[in-house]
């Protein structure tokens, strides 16, 4: 199982409250509505919560600021989730994707890896 993780912060012209409504029901659906174009068998949004906790968990441990939220999606493989991105269909989604993601995304202060998780406690 492969996942990419998108730990995602606003544009700074995009309200919090707005940001996090747009992210989950307007990008949320348009994600779902090409999941077989590019492949993705699960998405995962986790959006931050306003709480004194982030700053207590930040400054006790000299951390950057914290990211408004993560989206996280699995293929089955790294060969799954490259015939998902390379395909024609895979493609113009991804496009599709990208363009809806500049409405509400900082890209240049967002960060974006493949990972494979290892489950310590289930």
């Amino acid at each position: 199982m492969i996942k990419l993780s998108f730990s995602v912060r606003r544009l700074e012209s995009v309200p919090e409250e707005e940001f996090h409504r747009y992210w989950r029901d307007e990008h949320g659906p348009l994600v779902r509505s090409v999941k077989d174009d590019i492949g993705v068998i699960r998405y995962v949004q986790t959006h931050t919560i306003a709480s004194p906790l982030n700053d207590a968990f930040r400054v006790s441990r000299g951390t950057l600021e914290p990211f408004d939220g993560v989206a996280e999606l699995w293929w089955d493989s790294i060969e799954s989730l490259i015939a998902g991105s390379s395909s024609e269909a895979g493609r113009k989604a991804g496009a599709l994707l990208l363009e809806d993601e500049k409405r509400f995304i900082d890209l240049e202060r967002s960060s974006l890896f493949i990972a494979e998780e290892t489950v310590i406690i289930e």
